[in-house]
This record gives structure tokens, sequence and C-alpha cells, in this order.
């Protein structure tokens, strides 16, 4: 697996820690004085111009060291705030370190004071720290270091490695040019430029290879390593302006993510799921047929939004994809804007503040009317619609509701057995209906005729549920006497020019589907879509899964999972026990949820086993996805 003889040598500061430490001391001893912030930046620029090799490295240790003004007592703390701040893919395969420590050593240009205590825990002695030491005067101070040392000199790692004469293919792994310089002298055979923590462009563009973390590093040695695929490597591709805590979100874990500020056409979209393994989207970016046999890696679709008719859910089951959505998040946001509606629609405000603005002073009580004792009709009484019910009682309406399915009425709302009983007896109708396409123009000329006169409409839902053409006919003929609508029968896929036979009509409000798009709500689901890709991608939980069964699984800790994704026809979990059985394999846990179309195993097992099993689990019929998770 692995090649004799090869050597491992990391960095220290920014590589194995997130910090360079003397930054981290000069935080310390500058505590409390006026100028500490001016010091820092000017610490921190005299080690990157040393780091990049713009100044000689004795010249960046003797300025900073002036400016730090230290003392011996302060290394204690030090250490304990480097603990603090391991590099988070460092901490999690301490296994490596501890497994081939023999193997691994540290050049480091920081000093060995506060890099032996650190690298200690991950079991490197300090025999294989190579690095500078402190000068103190008798009062404890730290007034210089070893000039001595050949780390103290300019391009001191060169002459360092030199001097070790280590057998076998020798690694370098680091931040800083000062790192790579190891390589350009030929006493390295490999580069890698570590950005883990920062991005050196100097350093990663003479890298043979740049890793983004350990776990990249140790793939692409085929080394040891904390998950079995670096997510680095895992590719998302996030459209329409999804809200930028998403990005963070998913980069942070690890992830590699693009942000794209509009939908894609079909065309576009097969180009770019090439190689993705995450898509999401919003409302207007169609994931058809086509799309889906072109994504070759995907894994999952994150719809950030509550609707999911624009993405193929059969098909996406039929190929292994789950899709998750947000069907909570952006129901507050709905809600308030429709009873907001209510009021601006009662008050007759939208014709009195277009007059206003069009130089008109037109002070009328004429059809402007108190909502308070008025009657409300809900139709569709789920998330949004409770919601709605409860807040319009609190401000004085009268609630009734029809849904085609059973629900539990909140408060004093009343259930109306039909849609015509609940049209004939609202004074204000709102529609909170599901994105199921037999929804098609729900409410058309035949149910504004059932509509009391002069009622008002309001749709939040939808676009497709209402027929536009009658709406306006209603209203021009004075049938209805307002309406509110946020989502048409077909809307642009970015922004720009927009047509609806609804335009210019008094007391018509139009938005352009707001209905959701609060800081609040977007940044909600910002943080609950990427939660449930992550716990899919990092551990096979598939719960609120639309598409796919739910299994919520315990977390695995020194065990490798496999993922089997199959349809769901007889003797596939006979022929999956027998290949288990087959290679032996000691199961530690196995959880299995099924529906009328695919199977959903997991199988934990212990980390040692036969990894032909693999390539035979692969390979059982009827197979649509497989994959290991460690």
């Amino acid at each position: 697996m692995v090649e004799v003889g090869r050597k491992y040598v990391f960095d220290f500061d920014s590589t194995l820690t997130r910090v360079e430490a003397l930054d981290v001391l000069a935080e310390m001893t500058l505590q409390g004085k006026s100028n500490k912030e001016e010091v820092i930046q000017e610490i921190q620029d005299i080690t990157n111009l040393g780091i990049d090799g713009d100044i000689s490295f004795t010249e960046s240790l003797e300025r900073r060291i002036q400016l730090l003004k230290a003392h011996k007592n302060d290394l204690e703390g030090l250490v304990s705030e480097l603990r603090q701040k391991i590099s988070k893919s460092i901490a999690s395969n301490k296994e490596f370190f501890e497994k081939f420590s023999d193997d691994i050593y540290v050049i480091s240009c920081g000093f060995k004071e506060f890099i032996d205590p650190i690298v200690q825990e991950y079991n490197i002695p300090s025999e294989r720290v190579y690095a500078n030491t402190f000068k103190f005067d008798q009062e404890g101070n730290i007034v210089g270091f070893d000039e001595e040392n050949v780390l103290a000199s300019h391009n001191g790692k060169i002459e360092c490695l030199k001097n070790l004469d280590l057998d076998g293919e020798v690694q370098v792994i680091g931040d800083g040019y000062s790192d790579y310089v190891m390589r350009e002298a030929g006493i390295a055979d490999k580069f890698f430029a570590y950005t883990e923590n920062v991005h050196r462009e100097k350093a990663a563009n003479n890298a043979d290879h740049v890793t983004p973390n350990l776990d990249e590093f140790l793939y692409v040695n085929d080394l040891p390593r904390n998950i079995s695929y670096p997510k680095n490597r895992i590719k998302i591709l996030l459209l329409e302006n999804v809200h930028p805590d998403a990005f963070e979100n998913l980069s942070e874990d690890g992830f590699s993510v693009e942000l794209v500020k509009h939908s894609l056409p079909e065309d576009e979209l097969i180009e770019r799921i090439k190689g993705v393994h995450v898509l999401g989207i919003r409302s207007k970016t169609q994931v058809t047929q086509k799309v889906l046999d072109a994504a070759n890696k995907l894994l999952v679709v994150g719809a950030f939004c509550i609707g999911t008719t624009q993405i193929d859910l059969e098909y996406s089951k039929k190929k292994g994809v789950v899709v998750f959505n947000a069907p909570y998040s952006n129901t507050r946001s709905v809600v308030e804007l429709a009873i907001g509606h209510i009021i601006m629609l009662m008050r007759n405000v939208f014709t009195r503040s277009s007059e206003i603005h069009n130089g008109t002073w037109n002070k009328t009580a004429a059809n402007s009317r108190e909502v308070r004792g008025k009657n409300l009709g809900i139709v569709g009484y789920g998330n949004i619609g409770k919601q709605m019910s409860i807040l319009a009682e609190a401000i004085g309406m009268r609630v009734y509701y029809y849904d085609v399915a059973d629900k539990l009425p909140l408060g004093n709302v009343i259930k109306c057995d039909t849609l015509e009983d609940l049209l004939s007896v609202s004074d204000v109708v709102t529609l909170h209906i599901d994105d199921n396409k037999a929804n098609k123009g729900f409410i058309g000329e035949r149910e504004f005729n059932q509509m009391r006169d002069g009622a008002m409409l309001i749709n939040l839902s939808r676009g497709f549920v209402v027929d536009i053409d009658a709406l306006a006919n209603a209203l021009k003929t004075g049938k209805l006497g307002g309406a509110a609508v946020d989502v048409y029968p077909e809307e642009p896929r970015s922004n720009g020019n927009f047509e609806t036979a609804l335009q210019g009509l008094p007391n018509v409000i139009l938005t352009p589907h707001v209905g959701g798009s609060t800081e609040e709500a977007q940044r909600d689901i910002a943080d609950f879509v990427p939660n449930k890709i992550m716990a899919y991608v990092n551990s096979g939980n598939t719960v609120d899964a639309v598409n796919f069964p739910n299994i919520r699984l315990p977390k695995h800790t020194n065990a490798h999972r496999f993922l089997h994704i199959h349809k769901n026809v007889p003797g596939v979990m006979a022929n999956i026990s027998e290949v288990l059985a087959k290679y032996e394999m000691n199961i530690t846990g196995q959880y299995l949820s099924t529906d009328d179309k695919v199977g959903y195993v997991i199988t934990d097992l212990d980390k040692e086993y036969n990894k032909e099993v693999v390539k035979a689990l692969k390979n059982v019929e009827n197979t649509i996805k497989f994959r290991v998770l460690y």
C-alpha cells in the first residue's frame, strides 16, 4: 500500500497549526498596549515577507523578536493556545502521525520551545523536530535566537534537510515558498502546498500538488486517513443566488463550492452538472431526466425552497439521487406577507398609494374596511395555512379552511367540506396549495363566480393554480374587489422585464415571487438544507428526504460504513448478505429502509476487511449506487 522508505517533512506554522505561533505570542504579550494592532500587523507583514522569500529569514526573525518583547513565562501560555489551534484535518488524522511517526519530521523556522510540546502529542519525538531556539537574558526576556542554528539563516531549511540525508522519497508539506525551496534545490522529491489555513500563491504555483487539507495529501499517497474521500474533491454547485450562508456552511465543512447567481437552462445545466456531486437550486432550475442522465457523479439535490416540482423526483430516485427541500424555513415569511396583503387590500392602500405617487390627493373611506370580523378562507391547511389561521384569528378574523386531506383545526377555525362552501362564505380567500401538478388551474372562472361579490384573492402558493386571464376578467368586471399575486404560471429565470395580464388593474398588488424571500427565511434555509446535505454526504442520513426512504443513522466511529442503494426487487438483500458472509465481514450494525421503488441498506463494519468486498457489492445485481464512508 505504501512505498518503503518514504519520508514526510512537515512545516509547523500554518500547516500543523492554523496560525503563525509568533503572531499568537504577539497577541498575548501586547495585550492592553495602545499600539497592539499596528505592531501585530507589522509582525504579520514581516512573517509573510520571510515566508515568500522576499527578505532573508534571518532578517525576518530578528525584526519580529524585537517587536515581540516576550518573556520565557509567556511560552507556557503560548503552548496552551496552540493546542487549541491545531489544523482541523491534522487533528482528525492523528492516527496517521502515530502509525508513521518513524517517517515523519518537522522542519520549521519556528522554535522548539513551543513546537516540541505540541508535536509530541502526535508521537513525533523532539529528535525529529528541527527548529530554532530562543535566547534569554538573566531576567528571562526573549532577546534573540541561536544564530549558529542552520535554520536561523536564509534558506536554512535546504541545509537542514541536506544534513539529514534521508533515504527514500522525501515529501515536503508546508504552506510557504520557504518550504518549496527544498524541492527546488533537488533534496526533496515532491512539494505539497498546504492551503487549509492560508493560500500563498507563490507556494501553490510551484507545488507538485496543492493540498487543501491533510485528507487530500493522504488520499493522493494512499495512506490511512480519517475519511474515505477528501471533501475538497466533492464538488457542489449552488444556483439561483442561494443565500451566501449556504456557501459558507458547505465550504467550512471542506467541500468545493461554486456559487452561480442565476438559474441555468437545461442545455447549460447538462454541461455544468458533469462531475458535480451536489446540486443546490431554488424554484426556477429544472432538474430533468436529461440533466440527471448527464450527472455522472450526482449524489444529492438540495432545493432551497419548499416546492420540488422543478425536480423529476421519481427519476432522481431511479438514479439513486436523494432530494432534500426546506419545508418549514420560510413559512413565517409567507404568512406575514399574506397578513399584510389582507390589510392592504381591505383598506385599498395600494390604490391610495399609487394616487399619491402620481400627484393626486384623494382622502376617502370608500372601499376601505377593517379586517376585524371579516371571514378569511384558507385553501390548503398545511404548515403555512395553520400559521395563517392563528395570526388571522389574532387580528379578529373568522377563519374557515378547506383541504383535501383531514387536518386537525387549530383555535376556532371552521372546516369547510367543499371548496364551494369556503368560497361562498369568505371575504378574503388565500391560497396555500402544494405543488402537485393536479392542482393546475385549481382556481378559475367557475371558482371566481362562486366567490362573494367584492371578495379578495391572495395567491402566494404556486403560479399554475390560478387561471390568470380569468382572474384579470373577474377584477375588471368588479366580481372581485382586489387581489395580491406573488407567483405566476411562467416566471423569468433572472431579474428583468416581465409582463402579466394583471398589470395596471386597480387594487391589485403584484410581487415577484418574494413570499419566502426575507433575510431571516433565506438564512434559515441556508442553514437547514446544507445540514441535510452534509448529513447525507458525511454519514448517509436521509431524514427529511422527499424522494427516498428515510433513515436516521447513529454516528459511526471506528468503523467503515457501506451505503448500498438498490432496486427494491426480491433477492437483493439475500445477495448482499451472501457477499458479506463470503468475505467474513464483522458487521457492527445494519440498517434498512425501503419504498416501492428502492431499497437503502447501510452496513457498519470493523475497519479491517478484504477490500475486494467493495467490488463485489458494486456488482450485486440491481445495484443503483454504492459508497464507502469512514
